[in-house]
């Protein structure tokens, strides 16, 4: 849209009176009649209804970021809010109950300072211990939390989340409003990201706080691009720090920003889009942003190269994977944990990796547009490695990552075009279509497990960043419709893209609710997700351990034989259910189960401990020459100088003393703070 434009009415807006015409403004007014005295006529006030004032209030004026909050923020709260009577559920144990850095504020005589949290990553842990995620902000937020005495619920910490979705909202609406000039093209985008299922899991979820900040540095980066040049580029680089020190994969505001720029100037800035110079200086912003992030991760928070990516590992291999690991080693990339049950694609190849990749990209996808059922955790083997290339996911997903990049410059050069020509009339959307469908695919690469294997094979949270590109396109297809509808001049039409819509959002709606339910505490949400998804072991075996905690060792029995049948090579399953058939008194059927765990992983000492611990409390440990204790011995001496070998040996000659296993190499128990940092 140029200058030379007319401007573009509202969406679903009254139409504005028309001026008076010239002939009428010249003719002769008649004087009024004389009257007795002044007579004082009392005001016509419109009548009162709901409608007209929804109407007043949505489209009767441009919405700001406090006006939009308001029914985005209660939005955000019908949908996520957690029942009151939650309790700490599957990360939030590790991020909150077992964070050193978070309780230490609740001591005595505090061991870490506020500003620790810049030394520590995101579960409270050194560098020497990191799990490989950093991310102080959101630990702040939760120290400040601890520190107001809301340690026993994690209720008020999960309100952060909504609330902040709530923001989010409104400045996703503020942004389409400044972009489009069209206030039912900015409500549309805010409502959809807001009501975007898929993300339950950030908002419902205390960990998700990570993404939610994350998105609002994002947000506030691209808001930045509406303001004058001179402090467009001071505004990008603060918003990509807040980002980037929530969570890592901020880092696409490095390429999203100036992309953005490039293709929205002509919006919000249409007397003077300068394009390629506003997109040019937003990328030196953010770009100098992530160098000063790295720089300093790097001086607080020095971590130890991983094997993989030192200079003598990649000696040998092509000029780019020489140069990614030379990048990952500047960036100073923490090793992270591969466990092949959490991450299946650390076991496969190249090629594998990546059609697997896509395979999950694609159906995180589909659960953006139709969230049939969402689940906390898609572990192995929900999500198993791809047995053919072939496969109709896979080359959905490369369709759907390839096609955006194929699309957006040709519907970018064609608004460039139809701008050029200053007769031409109305909004052109295919600009932001272009952004949001490339922002999509940008944004979930970092978490796509195709640069950089993660943790995690699939998880909803990831769609956080993406959802603002799809709320964004899917706003823009919308108000398309509602166009056409309109130019119908049928009010059919119009009825059935307003019930189009909300059909859509009620759907959105209802499937945010539902998964947001199964939040109520850790048993239904474990409950919930095995069976949302069925063929995850790490379900079974969770809710089992939830069953377990609630005295039902039955019920904890049946769920345990699920997970061992899903993942026989799992050694925490072949313990977990030797040690449920300990617990109902029937030691020797679960010896053979605690054998096979100890040897699959000698060096797990949480899983060696709790079963030792319960074979000495059957006695099982205290005669010496029974046949049981032998076949512990025999498999320690298998694995000399690993825990199964010291916890066995030490609790055989200690164990009086003890009582069992030594008890600071005991697990944690559930729901228990941490033994030490």
């Amino acid at each position: 849209m140029t200058s030379q434009d007319p401007p573009a009415p509202n969406d679903l807006e009254s139409p504005v009176a028309p001026p008076v015409a010239a002939d009428d403004a010249e003719a002769p007014v008649e004087a009024p009649a004389p009257t007795a005295g002044p007579t004082f006529e009392p005001e016509k006030v419109p009548k009162f209804t709901i409608v007209g004032w929804l109407h007043d209030y949505f489209l009767g004026e441009d919405p700001t970021v406090g006006v939009a909050m308001v029914p985005l923020c209660l939005l955000s709260m019908i949908l996520y809010t957690r029942d009151p009577r939650t309790n700490f559920i599957f990360d939030e144990q590790e991020a909150l109950l077992a964070n050193p850095y978070v309780r230490s504020i609740a001591d005595a005589q505090p061991k870490f300072g506020w500003l620790d949290a810049f030394h520590r990553d995101f579960w409270g842990l050194a560098p020497d211990r990191t799990i490989g995620s950093y991310r102080p902000i959101p630990d702040l937020i939760w120290r400040l939390l601890w520190w107001l005495h809301a340690r026993d619920t994690p209720f008020l910490h999960h309100w952060v989340n909504v609330m902040l979705h709530g923001l989010n909202g409104a400045l996703v609406t503020y942004l389409v409003l400044k972009w489009t000039k069209r206030r039912g093209m900015a409500w549309i985008a805010g409502a959809l990201f807001v009501a975007s299922a898929v993300i339950t899991e950030a908002v419902s979820g205390v960990v998700g706080v990570a993404d939610v900040l994350g998105g609002l540095g994002v947000l506030l980066a691209l808001i930045g691009l509406t303001l004058p040049m001179w402090a467009m580029p001071i505004a990008v680089f603060a918003a990509a720090l807040l980002g980037l020190f929530s969570k890592e994969s901020a880092l696409c505001v490095v390429p999203l920003v100036p992309l953005a720029a490039l293709l929205t100037s002509q919006y919000s800035h249409p007397e003077k889009p300068l394009r390629w110079a506003r997109a040019g200086i937003s990328f030196v912003a953010a770009f100098a942003a992530f160098v000063l992030y790295v720089q300093l991760r790097r001086k607080w928070f020095p971590v130890t190269t991983p094997s993989e990516l030192t200079v003598e590992a990649n000696a040998g291999k092509p000029f780019l994977q020489r140069t990614f690991a030379t990048l990952l080693r500047w960036y100073a990339q923490p090793g992270l944990p591969h466990d092949p049950l959490n991450n299946p694609l650390i076991k496969a190849t190249p090629p594998q990796r990546i059609e697997g990749a896509l395979r999950v990209f694609w159906r995180g996808l589909t659960q953006v547009v139709f969230p049939m059922r969402l689940s906390g955790d898609y572990s192995s083997p929900q999500e198993p490695l791809p047995t053919r290339g072939d496969l109709p996911e896979i080359s959905l997903g490369t369709y759907a990552a390839i096609t955006p990049f194929l699309v957006a410059p040709v519907l970018g050069v064609l608004a460039w075009m139809r701008a050029k020509k200053k007769s031409v009339a109305g909004l052109d959307l295919r600009p932001l279509i272009a952004l949001g469908t490339v922002w999509m695919v940008i944004s979930y690469m970092p978490v796509s497990n195709i640069p950089v294997l993660l943790p995690t094979v699939r998880a909803e949270r990831f769609w956080y960043f993406p959802v603002i590109g799809t709320a964004i396109a899917l706003a823009a297809c919308f108000t398309w419709l509602f166009d056409y509808a309109k130019a119908k001049k049928d009010t059919r039409w119009m009825r059935g893209a307003v019930a189009f819509f909300a059909a859509y959002m009620l759907w959105q709606s209802f499937a945010a609710r539902r998964h947001a339910n199964d939040y109520k505490d850790d048993l239904e949400f474990w409950k919930a997700t095995r069976v949302a998804v069925p063929r995850s072991a790490k379900a079974h075996l969770n809710y089992s351990v939830m069953l377990g905690a609630r005295s039902d060792l039955q019920g904890r029995l049946e769920a345990n034989k699920i997970a061992y049948e899903l993942a026989p090579d799992w050694p925490m399953a072949s313990v977990y259910l030797g040690d449920t058939l300990c617990r109902l008194h029937r030691p020797e059927e679960a010896m053979p189960h605690y054998l096979e765990g100890f040897d699959k992983g000698p060096n797990d000492v949480n899983l060696v401990s709790l079963g030792v611990q319960c074979l000495w409390d059957e006695k099982i440990m205290q005669d010496p020459s029974s046949p049981d204790v032998a076949k512990l011995k025999k498999l320690a001496a298998k694995w000399p100088g690993s825990w199964v070998a010291y916890i066995v040996n030490d609790t055989l000659n200690n164990g009086k003393e003890h009582n069992g296993v030594d008890p600071k190499y005991r697990p944690r128990g559930y729901n228990e703070g941490p033994k030490g940092d």
